[in-house]
């Protein structure tokens, strides 16, 4: 088969978080499977920030956006057996940031990523046909709408089925109704069983009306969302296609987070020997200012700083929190809280340790020289770095909701079984309960040693994942299209 995978994000190239992760190593995992796996993103700042200079593919390739004519370059990079296509357009995508400062998102991201999905479409004819597009999240929802109302009648597409994978429903792509005759979007699909929502323009909604399937990326996600609370006001929509709903857990890609084989840590470690973590904790204390104890345990975050992370729960009990514990968070995200951890920092110096911006080495650092790693996410489609956590011996402790509860097992001291610890209840008590009986566990060695051999005997591989997305592509081969 033929895959083009459609995300915004792809890692090494571009990454503001897990998507990131999973567009780079999911179409690895497909083409080492003997499929062609392809994938497609803009072509931002970036990604030559990052060092990558990928060759000009096709110059100057038309496309037709609002009575106009524009040109956009199409980029080609080989990396792991991937081709990896960027859409080149600077008006649109050299900036900074991917979708926004801290201060806000872009005001025309409406037509920045409208005109990534004509762009798409204007370069497979160069790329060349294929069986699956994968578009990944709202910045793609409009890929299958103009296929079924530009593209009908084009060979190109005759037989290309749509997956459309949601990452978080919270964030929908949600524009003002004004932008819809700049987008080449027809009124008459401005109804609540088209592309309406709320009286605005939803990406999201878009994609899943439009493809041919949806997916979602754990399968406790897969069943929350079709909940009130989970759904974010798509629930109702996503209950009439649950029998084209499918949840597939992310994976890991074990060749870039392992202890084993990670450039970035002080020293390599792997699950039959976990010696070295004391040298990787000392170097992470080092890094953030911490005075090293190896009696107190170090408790790391690295995630974005909004609510639905838990971290307002974070800020409300640090003072408990660092009463036995020591405490690094790497993120960046909303002002509010990016203010508070600096402040954080300078009340508890030596105690807490705070980094407000995206640090790939670092990250790695952080997973392998914690004891502790806490995410009390008030929703989490899949979460990634519980499962990286788990490879470095680092016991995850999260609120028991999408794949952190799919992934994350209640340690059992009498059992001695288990793999993390869980709370249910998105309050200060319950975080405060769970990180606390961590604590204990962490002073009895020899239950703390049994729960790190159950941490890194487990695995997250891609292998798995990527065998149930195979099947899943070769079912919407053979499937007539769903639409409404």
């Amino acid at each position: 088969m033929n895959i083009l995978f459609i995300s915004p994000e792809v890692f090494p190239f571009a990454k503001t978080g897990g998507l990131a992760d999973v567009a780079g190593a999911l179409p690895e995992a497909i083409a080492k499977k003997g499929h062609k796996a392809s994938t497609i993103l803009p072509y931002y700042q970036l990604v030559k920030k990052n060092g990558f200079k990928p060759a000009v593919f096709k110059k100057n390739i038309p496309l037709s956006i609002s009575n106009r004519e524009e040109f956009f370059n199409l980029l080609l990079l080989k990396h792991n057996g991937v081709d990896v296509y960027f859409i080149e357009k600077n008006e649109y995508y050299e900036r900074e940031f991917l979708y926004g400062t801290p201060q806000g998102d872009y005001q025309d991201n409406a037509f920045r990523f409208a005109f990534y999905a004509k762009a798409i479409l204007a370069s497979i004819p160069y790329i060349g046909k294929q069986d699956i597009l994968h578009c990944n999240d709202w910045q793609s929802g409009l890929v299958p709408l103009y296929i079924r109302t530009h593209h009908q009648n084009d060979l190109m597409f005759n037989n290309t089925k749509i997956l459309f994978t949601i990452h978080n429903m919270a964030y929908q792509g949600l524009f003002v109704k004004d932008v819809i005759p700049y987008l080449d979007i027809s009124w008459d699909l401005f109804t609540i069983s088209g592309v309406e929502f709320w009286d605005k323009l939803s990406f999201m909604k878009t994609g899943i009306v439009f493809s041919n399937a949806i997916s979602t990326v754990s399968k406790g996600y897969a069943k929350e969302i079709l909940t009130p609370e989970f759904g974010c006001g798509l629930d109702g929509l996503l209950r009439t296609k649950e029998k084209h709903l499918y949840g597939i857990i992310n994976g890991v890609d074990y060749s870039v987070w392992s202890p084993a084989n990670d450039k970035f840590i002080a020293k390599k470690y792997d699950e039959k020997d976990l010696g070295a973590k004391v040298e990787c904790k000392k170097d992470l204390a080092k890094s953030f200012g911490i005075k090293y104890s190896a009696k107190r345990p170090i408790i790391a975050m690295i995630t974005r700083l909004a609510e639905q992370k838990g971290i307002d729960l974070v800020v409300n009990i640090m003072k408990d929190i660092l009463k036995d514990s020591d405490f690094v968070i790497l993120g960046f995200g909303n002002e509010k809280y990016n203010n508070i951890f600096q402040d954080l920092a300078k009340e508890y110096r030596g105690k807490i340790g705070v980094s407000i911006k995206f640090d790939n080495a670092l990250s790695h650092k952080i997973e392998a020289g914690a004891d502790m790693f806490l995410m009390p996410s008030r929703y989490e489609p899949c979460g990634l770095n519980q499962m990286y956590s788990l490879k470095y011996g680092t016991v995850p402790v999260v609120r028991a909701v999408g794949g952190l509860d799919d992934t994350i097992q209640n340690f059992n001291p009498a059992t001695k079984k288990g793999n993390g610890f869980k709370f249910k209840d998105a309050t200060n008590k319950a975080l405060l309960e769970a990180i606390k009986g961590a604590v204990v566990i962490f002073k009895n060695k020899q239950l703390w040693d049994a729960l790190l051999k159950n941490c890194v005997s487990c695995d997250y591989s891609w292998q798995s994942s990527a065998e149930q997305y195979l099947k899943l592509y070769k079912n919407l081969q053979n499937s007539k299209w769903i639409m409404h």
